[in-house]
């Protein structure tokens, strides 16, 4: 169905309203099993996503972002697009901490995500991660996203050339993502002024094994949209692209009537053959092009609407143009059941069914009445999401319900199960605080009594030039001295010798005061640290020997009464004679 961009009933704006002219392209990669990109890309909006988080939920990550936001593209915003943009990617993020709650499997997924929607004359842009955003205007090819990585951090500190980025081993490890690891995460915002003509780049880190400047030349010298993102994503292929690589290209135009009488034409056909494929039930109440009383209905509603025009607007998916009269109520159970046949339901009557996958169904049939009325491209794992009807999504939560989450930012599922969780956190709580306290009462009497026996003990030291008594221990904890001066000697250390003045300065441990009151008298007697009685008088040992006599034979005892005079001197004597 076509989709002008201003009411029938009013006449043309002063100024033509501006557009995107666009094209998408995503490719697995040549190593890669998946495709973990997701993009979409319309009138009004542009995104790209690259989801991470290895076979379990990298493209469940992308497509669920990127198809939980594609209800912006429209350009009707009332001032507010930007706070709009950030509030939905806040939103998706949720849903992401939502997917992984239900299914731990998804435990660790992510994506980035690089958005540009443009409303009421103004582009506005959002991102996170190591998706990049390249514009081209009056000639000046320039980067405009910043890589949420670390070695844009290091580069950012000086510690990295650029040049030396590419070859980092580290160079694909995000600070910043989507995913179930942040509940509010930092997002780079900014509003830019557009003129018609410039170009726009939104593309996966998958690029970057393409040489920037050969990127910039094929954006400059490439005029086709469409060439410009196969020749992008050819150049990849060919430098061996190990990793997913999605290319969006968008050029802002001013809109013409041509614009809106082929709107239906550019996107209902690909839609139609491709979920042809996937489910034939689907297809015949997709239309393959708005016929001339079909009523238009603006982008964003199914959106906006409460639940019960979601369900509604599920049963309408298929009235236009078919003959079909099949809703998309019973699609539901059609797609349960592929040999059932479902009778029509009448316009306006609630289908009734035990389907307990209904949410995710009507998530699925609005999707598709959402993509039916306006053109776009979508690519990668969100296009796979969409054709099989696959879409990742909460039990009973459709898109009214996501939408309602723009200003809670929390699902009312979430709500239940945070005031669920509330009262077993407090004992949680106390029972730290109390460990914690223990824990320090512990450690505060373990160092009170290691600094009381601390000063039990006592030393012998140098101060200012002197022998000196002190009490505690020769050591420090943090700014903390753990001894004292307690008296200071008449003993001059230049009157000791070299060696007791090396143990002084050391410090010589004592048991107790009385101790190193005895180890300064030694010193101030002896000029050593050894007790005084060990440097007695030297002490002779006498032997019985006669003047002139010939030794006594070996085993025969000196005859007695024969004095000697001769003496030996103990070693003691000796060792504390060179003390002095």
């Amino acid at each position: 169905m076509a989709v002008p961009e201003t009411p029938a009933d009013k006449g043309p704006a002063p100024t033509r309203p501006l557009i995107m002219r666009y094209a998408a392209r995503s490719d697995v990669g040549r190593i890669r099993a998946k495709n973990d990109d997701s993009a979409y890309v319309g009138r009004h909006l542009a995104i790209v996503a690259d989801g991470m988080g290895g076979h379990a939920g990298g493209d469940v990550a992308s497509a669920a972002t990127v198809l939980d936001m594609l209800h912006l593209d429209h350009g009707h915003y009332d001032g507010d697009a930007g706070t709009v943009l950030a509030d939905e990617i806040q939103t998706a993020n949720s849903l992401l901490s939502e997917l992984v709650h239900i299914n731990p499997k998804l435990a660790g997924m992510g994506t980035t995500v690089t958005a540009l929607l443009l409303a009421e004359g103004k582009l506005h842009f959002a991102h996170i991660g190591d998706s990049r955003a390249y514009r081209l205007r009056n000639g000046e090819f320039k980067q405009i996203s910043v890589d949420h990585t670390f070695v844009q951090r290091l580069i950012d500190e000086g510690r990295l050339r650029p040049e030396e980025a590419e070859t980092h081993p580290h160079k694909n490890v995000l600070m910043r993502v989507l995913g179930d690891v942040d509940a509010s995460p930092e997002l780079d915002l900014a509003t830019l002024d557009v003129e018609p003509g410039e170009r726009w780049l939104l593309c996966s880190d998958g690029l970057n094994y393409v040489a920037g400047h050969v990127v910039e030349r094929t954006v400059r010298e490439t005029k086709d949209l469409r060439e410009c993102v196969e020749t992008l994503v050819d150049l990849t292929l060919e430098a061996g692209a190990p990793d997913n690589v999605t290319v969006v290209m968008l050029e802002i135009a001013e809109q013409t009537p041509d614009d809106v009488r082929t709107a239906a034409v550019e996107i209902v056909q690909p839609l139609a053959s491709s979920t042809d494929e996937t489910k034939p039930a689907a297809l015949a109440k997709t239309p393959a092009a708005s016929s001339d009383d079909s009523k238009p209905k603006p982008a964003g509603d199914s959106a906006e609407a409460d639940g019960t025009a979601a369900v509604e607007a599920a049963a309408a998916v298929g009235p236009a143009g078919t003959g079909d009269t099949a809703v998309a109520g019973d699609t539901a159970a059609a797609a349960k059941d592929d040999a059932g046949t479902k009778p029509p339901s009448k316009p306006g009557e609630p289908t009734t069914t035990t389907d307990p996958h209904l949410g995710e169904h009507l998530s699925a049939a609005v999707l598709r009445e959402e993509l039916s009325t306006r053109p776009h491209e979508l690519v990668g794992a969100a296009a796979a999401a969409a054709e099989s009807g696959s879409i990742p999504t909460i039990a009973g939560r459709t898109v009214a319900r996501r939408a309602a989450t723009v200003l809670t930012h929390k699902s009312d599922q979430g709500r239940e199960e945070t005031d669920e969780y509330k009262p077993p956190a407090k004992p949680r709580r106390w029972v730290t605080i109390a460990t914690a306290a223990a824990l320090l009462v512990i450690l505060s009497v373990g160092l009170w009594l290691g600094y009381a026996w601390t000063q039990t003990r006592y030393y012998i030291g140098e101060y200012d030039q002197r022998v000196a008594i002190f009490n505690g221990v020769s050591q420090r904890l943090g700014p903390i001295q753990l001894s004292t001066l307690e008296t200071v000697t008449d003993i001059r250390m230049s009157d000791l010798p070299e060696f007791s003045q090396q143990r002084v300065r050391q410090t010589v441990p004592a048991r107790d005061l009385y101790d190193a009151q005895r180890i300064v008298k030694n010193l101030d007697l002896t000029g050593t640290t050894s007790p005084a009685d060990e440097c007695a008088s030297p002490t002779a040992t006498p032997t019985a020997s006669a003047p002139g006599a010939a030794p006594a034979p070996s085993g025969t005892a000196a005859p007695p009464g024969t004095p000697s005079k001769s003496a030996t001197p103990s070693p003691s004597a000796n060792a504390c004679e060179e003390a002095k």
